[in-house]
């Protein structure tokens, strides 16, 4: 029983009506008591604080056909809202491997996706690159489907912590894995206007890039609102929605680089045909052209040399239902291939 001297605690207080910091969101942050607050969020088309609303669930299961009994992998594991849809369709039997590099939400996903009674023989879980995957695959494969969603998960920008968003002051960091590799505000600081110009169109086809390189590049910008100003700052008069897209690359192009996404999505690629059983299936979701020319270009030379009997003619889009439903889906999109016999 609770000493009747011992002061309650209560919520921290926010201004107005509605919270609208990320850690005030106490009831969008806590789903296993306020289920009515999650759903009246992602009724208005948004995703609740802490949470990953999963894209093209239904066209990744068509693809994928998973069936019980069979081996998965699930290569970036996110939130696990893939994964507990192939789970429920390998078992009984089946198992599925879920890899991902972030030791912050990591095991936030495992716990979850052992509450809903996936144990150790239907569910393994490393926190690994997915640029490994050879070395996965010899431990615990080979696979009859794989899975990589290459986007950002929202719990991972919508937290200001994290350093992920331009929306809010947090520390201009953007590492996936933040106890690994050097954060954005360092590789800013290094570079030269010209580095930093080719990064942002290399990485973000960003039209506005070397004005936003001149103010930007070689600078000692500690947090997120700091480089958000220099690139406002950078394009007086733009429209805003323009500016907006402006901040999304530019915030994209360093993830990007900080992370070396292209160069571990390259390793993952030409790992993947050795993953895969004789008729397995890969289905890999992209969120921007640099993606998706890198798998598109694999697929199809795997096609030409015969590692592949089947790839996608063209990629697979979210639905305008979903698109309305989950804006964050818009951009992507869907490819697959079929291991050779």
């Amino acid at each position: 029983m609770d000493d009747a001297n011992t002061p309650r605690q209560r919520r921290p207080r926010y201004k107005g009506t509605h919270p609208r910091r990320f850690e005030e969101k106490y009831k969008e942050l806590a789903p296993e008591r306020y289920a009515e607050e999650q759903a009246k969020v992602a009724a208005r088309g948004h995703t609740p604080a802490g949470t990953h609303r999963s894209i093209m669930v239904d066209e990744i299961l068509e693809v994928l056909a998973p069936q019980p009994g069979e081996a998965a992998l699930d290569a970036t594991l996110g939130y696990g809202g893939h994964a507990r849809e192939l789970l429920i369709r390998l078992l009984p039997g089946g198992r599925l491997v879920g890899l991902d590099v972030d030791p912050l939400e990591l095991p936030r996903t495992e716990a979850r996706l052992r509450a809903l009674g996936f144990d150790e023989a239907a569910l393994a879980v490393r926190r690994t690159n997915f640029a490994g995957l050879a070395k996965v695959a010899a431990e615990l494969g080979p696979f009859d489907l794989v899975l990589a969603d290459l986007g950002v998960s929202s719990m991972q920008i919508d937290n200001p912590a994290r350093g992920f968003t331009w929306k809010a002051e947090g520390p201009l960091d953007l590492r996936l894995n933040p106890q690994k590799g050097r954060p954005a505000a360092d590789l800013l600081a290094a570079l030269d206007a010209a580095a930093l110009a080719e990064l942002l169109v290399e990485n973000a086809d960003e039209p506005h890039a070397d004005a936003i390189a001149l103010a930007a590049a070689g600078q000692a910008l500690r947090t997120t609102r700091e480089l958000a100003d220099r690139v406002r700052g950078a394009l007086p008069g733009l429209e805003d929605d323009e500016l907006k897209k402006a901040l999304q690359r530019t915030f994209q192009a360093l993830r990007i680089a900080v992370n070396d996404e292209f160069g571990v999505l390259d390793r993952f690629l030409a790992q993947l045909p050795g993953a895969l059983r004789p008729g397995g299936r890969a289905a890999i979701l992209t969120f921007h052209s640099g993606e998706d020319r890198r798998v598109k270009k694999a697929f199809q030379q795997g096609l030409r040399d015969g590692t592949y009997s089947a790839v996608a003619p063209e990629p697979r889009r979210a639905s305008p239902e979903e698109r309305r439903a989950n804006p964050r889906s818009t951009s992507a999109k869907l490819r697959w291939a079929v291991r050779a016999l």
